[in-house]
């Protein structure tokens, strides 16, 4: 059977279609041509192949993570600020989504000339992006310091999504190894000395939770995230699970400040169980299949 697998017709189609639609959500409608050039151009690379970023960054895990991160990183008020005044989360939440997740790929996967001229943009939007919050603190998003919590939460969300809902887990070592790869985008992006293994970076957010508070524009946000994403009625119910994986992995003295509940029975099971489902429900359609066999 040429489109499917025994016993079950057109299951292929099936799995091109939902992976066509999840592709355009993350990568938008140029997505195709931009992974032909992320993958098919030729010339040196920031990452090997065997490098652990590649694993990371590669999977379903990272939807997982996505949503963590944005969610951790909200509990700094110039973050937040700045996110609420000049990313356009609300009006335009998948083209936010499709640049970051462009950015990713670019920089894992893509030529040194390709990821450092993806650096140099994000770096230049950087510059422009200034104010203040609603209560008179100042901020600069091309400030070392508000990068390098961004950097801090992004990283250990994406690493606490591998480790839990990954395809294969890695062992420390190369988990360490993941935080040092992406020390190195992070320097890149004007971070200093980011953080090079998972000692460091817990010890780099530990000493960031005193400035971390949830303003009414965190918890707006998260609403917005959490319980009304942009989403037709059909998407809600596998994105609710993915809410509620994202949620399961923060530390309670995340969750508290943004008010998030904390069910460590269900969470340990329903969540977690469901959770792998999604992802692997995601990493099946977003895995091209197997050719069929020959006639």
């Amino acid at each position: 059977m040429a489109d499917g697998i025994p016993g079950i017709p057109g299951l292929g189609a099936v799995r091109r279609r939902l992976g066509a639609e999840l592709f355009a959500r993350v990568a938008g409608p140029r997505g195709p041509a931009v992974r032909t050039r992320i993958h098919d151009t030729p010339g040196p690379r920031w990452f090997g192949p065997d490098r652990p970023i590649r694993t990371v960054h590669g999977d379903a895990s990272m939807f997982v993570g996505g949503l963590r991160a944005l969610l951790l990183q909200s509990l700094h008020p110039l973050a937040m600020a700045a996110v609420a005044g000049h990313s356009g989360y609300r009006g335009d939440p998948w083209g936010r989504l499709q640049r970051t997740s462009t950015f990713l790929a670019v920089t894992t996967f893509g030529t040194a000339e390709d990821a450092q001229q993806a650096v140099e943009r994000v770096r230049a939007v950087h510059q422009r992006v200034r104010g203040s919050t609603p209560a008179g603190e100042e901020y600069a998003a091309s400030d070392p310091h508000l990068l390098g919590w961004v950097h801090a939460a992004e990283v250990d969300s994406f690493l606490c999504a591998h480790r839990r809902y990954g395809a294969r887990p890695l062992d420390d070592a190369a988990y360490d190894g993941y935080v040092a790869d992406a020390a190195r985008v992070a320097t890149a992006l004007g971070v200093l000395d980011p953080p090079g293994d998972q000692a460091e970076l817990a010890a780099q957010l530990d000493a960031y939770r005193r400035e971390l508070r949830a303003t009414p524009q965190a918890r707006d946000a998260a609403r917005f995230m959490l319980l009304n994403p942009p989403l037709p009625w059909a998407a809600r119910p596998p994105y609710a699970v993915l809410a509620a994986s994202a949620v399961a992995l923060l530390p309670r003295w995340a969750r508290e400040p943004l008010r998030l509940p904390y069910l460590p029975l269900v969470e340990e099971t329903a969540v977690r169980l469901a959770g792998h489902g999604l992802t692997r429900t995601i990493r099946w359609a977003m895995t091209p299949p197997p050719p069929p066999p020959p006639q």
